[in-house]
């Protein structure tokens, strides 16, 4: 990839208002030469350049590989195209691994991961932050979650842009938890790592909710899909209908990917009794909201699956408050991408369970991979590591069985007739074998 974006410093002895120019294919560039000049009022010149230089490689990078329904993305989309942009940039260039959490994306750091993703992100809010204020970007801020700021200026109430008096006065309550950052890409130092759900109960739990709550038709049929089909949210939420019909299985819906952009690249699949209530839903609550009233043999297939009660395309965002009511309603703390981690869990527990030789679970295991559509298929092996430990606790556990079963034995024996001392007989002939050094030093000391 060529250097497309550059700057170089006024020359001594040349009077101009700018002391750098940031230039894009040999011509100046002024959204990004206007930031830094704003940028140097507000901060130190060497965090203007260290923003500087971690925003030219992404402007190289939106010019040559982003990808938006097509096209090129450009610095002045609007908020969601660039959000889509940046996701793309943190995966594919700096490694990272993005999670969607209600309104905003958790950012993991991996082992590949370069480290100034931190820097990066900081630098681009800065950069939309900047422009904003010049008037140069006419949206919001695409790196500041709006929902945060929302909620933030709720639970202020009447105490809003009133100073807090000192510690020390003893009048207010301290600030005991620390503050959540309203950027839309939250940062998290720890390596990621996917999650361990073992409870095998978890849907019934989650489905006993949405009943408390009274859930429709429709946020019966995403629940049980997503534990189901482990799929995210918005790959089951945003189906179409041709996506249902392009698949043989009635049991089986195409579904797009992270990162394919909406390209459909994978499939979803779920059990016989999600598909009934899918089509009483599509033909009877669905058509209830659809605008001419059709069930599933009339309908497009770019007609969405899900729709909202004005008959609109159902979103992420609202199907969310439906969710997270349920969950605050029973008071369980579960981030529906969690349905995700607990599939893989159980479909790895059927694995180890019903496999009957290493070669049939080694195969199982790639097809999971497959179906899931990992790009990195290390994500496995913490799987993998949990239910090594979890066949481990089991033989342990047979262990103490027979340990307490010789004891009684033992006892026994005590009881009836006076026992010789063991003889460790298997010892003598250890050292005639070639082992390990640390493995011999462990057993001289039983001899």
């Amino acid at each position: 990839m060529c250097a497309k974006y550059y700057y170089r410093y006024c020359p001594e002895g040349i009077e101009s208002r700018y002391e750098l120019l940031v230039f894009h294919k040999n011509g100046p560039f002024l959204p990004l030469t206007d930031y830094y000049h704003d940028c140097i009022g507000r901060n130190d010149k060497s965090t203007a350049n260290s923003y500087l230089n971690n925003l030219i490689p992404f402007f190289n990078w939106l010019d040559d590989y982003s990808n938006y329904q097509g096209r090129r993305v450009q610095w002045d989309d609007i908020p969601e195209v660039i959000r889509v942009a940046v996701e793309d940039y943190l995966m594919n260039k700096m490694h990272c691994k993005v999670r969607e959490k209600d309104t905003f994306r958790f950012v993991n750091k991996t082992n590949k991961s370069i480290k100034t993703v931190s820097r990066f992100l900081s630098a681009l809010k800065s950069f939309y932050k900047s422009l904003i204020r010049l008037k140069k970007y006419m949206y919001s801020n695409p790196m500041i979650d709006s929902y945060a700021i929302l909620n933030e200026l709720k639970n202020e109430g009447v105490r809003k842009d009133k100073p807090r008096m000192p510690s020390e006065a003893g009048t207010e309550e301290p600030n005991s938890t620390r503050r959540l950052t309203d950027s839309y890409f939250k940062l998290i130092n720890d390596e990621w790592q996917p999650e361990i759900i073992g409870d095998k109960f978890l849907p019934f739990e989650v489905y006993k909710a949405g009943k408390k709550v009274n859930w429709s038709l429709r946020e019966q049929v995403i629940a049980h899909m997503l534990f189901e089909g482990g799929s995210r949210a918005s790959e089951v939420i945003e189906l179409t209908i041709g996506d249902y019909r392009a698949r043989k299985s009635f049991q089986e819906a195409e579904t797009f990917n992270k990162g394919s952009h909406g390209k459909r690249v994978k499939f979803i699949r779920f059990s016989k009794d999600t598909t009934k209530l899918l089509m009483m839903y599509i033909n009877k609550e669905r058509a209830k909201y659809d605008e001419f009233k059709r069930s599933y043999d009339e309908l497009p297939n770019d007609a969405p699956v899900f729709l909202t009660t004005v008959g609109t395309s159902f979103t992420r965002q609202s199907w969310y408050y439906h969710w997270h009511k349920a969950m605050g309603k029973c008071e369980i703390k579960l981030n529906p991408h969690k349905t995700r981690h607990w599939f893989v869990t159980t479909s790895m527990r059927e694995i180890y369970e019903t496999s009957n030789t290493d070669a049939e679970i080694t195969i199982r295991k790639n097809q999971l991979i497959q179906y899931m559509k990992w790009s990195n298929k290390d994500t496995i092996q913490v799987y993998e590591h949990y239910f090594d430990e979890e066949k481990h606790r089991e033989i342990h556990n047979q262990m103490f069985e027979n340990m307490k079963k010789l004891e009684e034995d033992y006892l026994k024996q005590k009881k009836n007739k006076k026992t010789k001392k063991p003889i460790l007989t298997v010892l003598e002939g250890v050292k005639r074998i070639g082992m390990d050094e640390d493995i011999l030093e462990m057993l001289e000391g039983l001899e």
